[in-house]
Order: C-alpha cells, then structure tokens, then sequence
C-alpha cells in the first residue's frame, strides 16, 4: 500500500510532498519533502500538515493490519537542521545512523571475477538467478533462495521486520532501478551434506542507478550473508561480482548504504574494498497508537 499528497501554491505549483509506504506489518516508511525556497511560516505549515496526514494514513495501515500501534520510519540527512527541528516538534526520535557510500568502477575490473554470471571461489559459488526458458522470468526456487537469506541474515538487525514473500517480490520490483540480471546467490558446497547439493549462504540484489549527466552506475539495495557462513569470503565475492558486472556493463561507479552500528562490522569491509562515504543519514521513528 502506498498514499501520496501534494500541496500546491495558488499557481498550482507542487512545494511539498509527502509519501507512505506499508514497508512490512508494523513498519510505514514516511517521506516529508518541503521545498527549501519557501518562507518560514508557510514552510512550517507545510510539515505540520503533512505530520498529521502520516499519523492518519499510520492509524489506517495499522488498523488494517489489526495492529496495536503502528511505528512510522521516516529520514533525514544529517546536516539538515530544519528538518530536525520539524522531526522533534512532531514527536519522532532519532534512532539511526547510516553511511551513504560510493566506489569508483574502472573498465579493468572486469576482470574481478571470471565471470559475473557464474564463477567459483574454493567451495563457494557465486551465480546470477535462473531465467526460464520460456519466458525469460526468473527461477521461483531461487527468488524463494534469497528472500530466506536475507531475512535470516537480517533477523537480529535494527529495526528488522519479518516480510512475506509476495510483499518482498512485490515491493523490490517497484524499484525504477530494478533488473533481474542484478540478482546473484552464493552457495556453499557442504560436505557433511553429500547428495543433497549446494546450499545457499549468501545473496545480492543490486539495482540500476542512472544520473542527469549521463553516468550510469550500479547499487547493492541488498546483501546478506548467514551466520553459519560468515568468514569464508562470501560477501567480498559478492560485492567483487557486482563491482565486475559493473565494469562489464560500462559504468562508473557502485553505491550502497550501511548500518554506521552494524553488528557485523559492515562499514570495514566496504571501506577496505574501496567504498567512501559520500553523506550520511538518519532513521526516525514514531510510535502511532492505532486506536
């Protein structure tokens, strides 16, 4: 589910924007747009009023959920004062912070990995999702594969919310940037599980980014490794894999966004692969009793 609302000028020109989406049961994401040339009075207004119209779509999602109280998930960039102000005066708490980081691409690493499609590393293989033959869709058992990855690699992480299949699919595929061809799976070959075939530890789901100048680049929206498979390399084959899917493809450059808090020490790992951060931004939350 999600509801938008605009507010006009007596010209009829947009100056603010605020968006709701049904993220997972008990989690609405909320964006709050309020253009910045407007005077102060007029652009207080305008936050207060889109503030009250979330807390009413929050108490209709949750009511629809049958839920209790229904938790609003909106953001913030750190350096943006007005917006904090608005924040606090409308009841929400900064909760997190993230890292909005960036890699450079060059043409040569194409060769990162032998092939992104599908290359091997010791007893770890990494591959694209299978398409069927007939209509070029992609494999069901493996979109299954890495919905259950990541919501196992995210059980105990801030602010997971556990997300059914279909709203998974359906809610990745909204992404203007969503492709396909930008799903990989790492398995595992297990020795103590001869016969039964590869398992699956490790997954990535990138997107396609695209700017006003014309450079295209590559995003990793998600990636998540299982605990049991932690320290085998699994997630740097993962990230060398979209990092030369990248370059084969021409683009500059790869983004992602990481937890600054992450329990499994994320922000390492990307800045020792070449990633920097760009800006950073924060998570804020608001507890909306539903009735």
């Amino acid at each position: 589910m999600r509801e938008n609302v605009v507010l006009r000028d007596p010209e009829g020109e947009i100056r603010a924007w605020g968006s709701v989406h049904d993220r997972a049961e008990g989690r609405m994401l909320f964006v709050h747009v309020v253009e910045r040339g407007l005077p102060e009075e007029q652009a207080d207004a305008c936050s207060r009023l889109l503030f009250t119209w979330a807390d009413e779509q929050a108490r209709a999602v949750g009511t629809a959920r049958e839920l209790e109280v229904q938790q609003i998930d909106t953001g913030a960039f750190a350096d943006d004062d007005r917006q904090h102000a608005w924040l606090e005066a409308a009841g929400f708490t900064k909760v997190r912070t993230w890292f909005q980081m960036s890699r450079p691409v060059t043409a040569e690493e194409a060769d990162l990995v032998p092939d992104p499609d599908l290359w091997q590393r010791g007893e770890v293989t990494i591959r694209r999702v299978r398409r069927r033959e007939e209509d070029g869709l992609p494999d069901s058992v493996d979109l299954s594969a890495i919905h259950q990855v990541l919501e196992q690699a995210f059980r105990d992480h801030f602010n997971s919310w556990e997300e059914t299949f279909g709203e998974f699919v359906h809610r990745v595929r909204e992404d203007p940037g969503h492709r396909w061809d930008h799903w990989w799976l790492a398995e595992l070959e297990h020795e103590d599980l001869d016969g039964i075939g590869p398992i699956p530890v490790g997954a990535l789901i990138g997107t396609y980014l695209e700017t006003n100048n014309g450079a295209d680049g590559s995003y990793v929206s998600y990636i998540g490794v299982l605990d049991d498979a932690r320290g085998r390399g699994v997630a740097k084959a993962l990230l060398h894999t979209i990092i030369a899917d990248a370059a084969t493809r021409g683009r500059d450059r790869v983004g992602l966004e990481v937890d600054a808090d992450s329990p499994t020490g994320a922000h390492g790992l990307y800045e020792a692969l070449g990633w920097q951060t760009k800006y950073v931004t924060e998570s804020w939350h608001r507890d909306v009793p539903v009735r």
